[in-house]
């Protein structure tokens, strides 16, 4: 099976598989090159795939698992490759971090765009123009 993981940048993985194996909603499944076509919605976690006799891993935030003949296509948002568990583990705890930064700084600046915005109401309101 050729398997494609695509993130909205770049493709992370396109090579020859020989097995997937990913968590969907409803729990664990596993692709072999005979399966049926198939639909997943994919929950964050693990991903892995066996090529030339050795597996690999993925974390993968939420996305999209579509089997349909000998290709898998894998959508996602984000996704972290490692060839083991414990430095995959580092991986995404570092990664998460960066993320979890990123995302401080835009709650900050949020907030400060609502308090900003209120108080233009307010002065607006008090000058007698509503």
């Amino acid at each position: 099976m050729m398997l494609k993981v695509l993130l909205p940048t770049e493709v992370l993985v396109n090579k020859e598989v020989t097995k997937v194996l990913a968590e969907a909603e409803n729990g664990f499944f596993c692709l072999l090159p005979h399966h049926i076509d198939f639909v997943a919605a994919l929950v964050p976690g693990l991903l892995s795939f066996e090529s030339e006799g050795h597996e690999e891993f993925l974390a993968i935030d939420k996305g999209i698992l579509v089997k349909c003949g000998s290709e898998v296509l894998v959508s996602t948002l984000n996704a972290v490759r490692g060839a083991d568990l414990g430095g995959l583990k580092e991986t995404v705890e570092k990664q998460f971090r960066i993320t979890d930064d990123r995302q401080k700084v835009a709650r900050s600046a949020i907030s400060k765009l609502e308090v900003s915005f209120v108080r233009r109401f307010i002065e607006f309101e008090e000058r007698g123009h509503v």
